[in-house]
Parts: structure tokens; C-alpha cells; sequence
């Protein structure tokens, strides 16, 4: 699978530890977890968008259009799983209308954009087999309920991954 250029939206420090918290809690069950990622990039996210390329004209509507709107909340709800045969665990992330119009106007940008439609998440394991999801389910269960209930992050900053010059970019 290439290695694709993304375009994403991070929580502030606490929801990076609550997010964290939820790729430990799996690691530790021995399932699948973002923290298998040993990448030095690697941080709970937000995807805007990802493609082979980002055009300098959505980079520009991306610093126009979401960048002085940081930062805002998101609602984080249940579970969702993205894929077929080994699949994508995931928080659904809910976000205000402006937002999603303002994110919207950034992916139309791209036009080669890996999804063409936009599902806000947060990705908490890779490649999890059909038969764990029960397992992975009571993990992310037996965390903090009432914390986990309704949670709020704040999503604080954009950054820009360009995996052909192996940096980030905080835009």
C-alpha cells in the first residue's frame, strides 16, 4: 500500500492521552492498536483527507477554511468498524455543520483523494480480525464508562503528513 499524504486534525493534549489510553487498553488485551504504529508521527487524528498528492490549492483552503476556525469540539461516540475480511476499529467523531462544510471544501480539492466519502473517526486498530471485534468490544467497554460517555475532545491543530519527505507540517 503507498504511502499517502494526509491531511489531519489533532486533539489537545488530554484527548491525546484519552485516545491513548483506549490503543493501551487494546495492546494490553494482546489485539491490534495503534500503538503497533512505531512511527514517530504517529498521533491519535482526525483525517481531513489523503491522496497521493496534496495540491497546493487545498492546502491553501485548508489553512484558509479550517485553520482560524481551531480550535473546536468534537463529540466522540460508540465503535465503528471500517473494511472487509480484517477491518478498522474506530470512534465516530461528530462535528458542528460548519466544520464538516469547511473539511468538505478542502477534499474537493483533491480530486484523486483516496475516499470519496467523509466519515470523521479516530482509529484505535488496524487489521483486527473478524473473531476479536467481541474481544476488542469488551476491552473498550471495561475502560471508564462514564468517561467515555458522550466524550468531548478538542481538536486543536492541523498538520500536514508528506511521507515522500518524511515530515510534518503544522499548518
Amino acid at each position: 500500500m503507498p504511502r499517502l499524504h494526509s491531511l489531519e486534525l489533532l486533539p489537545d493534549d488530554e484527548g491525546q492521552e484519552t485516545v491513548r489510553a483506549q490503543w493501551q487498553a487494546l495492546a494490553d488485551a494482546g489485539l491490534p492498536s495503534q500503538l503497533d504504529h512505531r512511527g514517530a508521527t504517529n498521533a491519535p487524528h482526525v483525517s481531513v483527507v489523503e491522496a497521493d498528492a496534496l495540491p497546493d490549492a487545498a492546502l491553501d483552503v485548508a489553512r484558509a477554511r479550517l485553520g482560524g476556525l481551531l480550535p473546536v469540539t468534537a463529540l466522540v461516540g460508540g465503535v465503528l468498524l471500517l473494511g472487509e475480511g480484517r477491518v478498522t476499529l474506530a470512534r465516530p467523531v461528530q462535528l458542528a455543520d460548519d466544520v464538516v462544510r469547511r473539511v468538505l471544501a478542502v477534499r474537493v480539492q483533491v480530486p484523486e483523494r483516496r475516499h470519496l466519502g467523509w466519515v470523521p473517526h479516530l482509529t484505535l486498530a488496524r487489521r483486527l480480525e473478524r473473531a476479536d471485534v467481541p474481544r476488542a468490544l469488551e476491552v473498550l467497554a471495561g475502560l471508564d464508562a462514564e468517561r467515555d460517555a458522550g466524550l468531548e475532545l478538542r481538536l486543536t491543530s492541523l498538520r500536514r503528513w508528506d511521507p515522500d519527505a518524511g515530515e510534518v507540517l503544522d499548518l
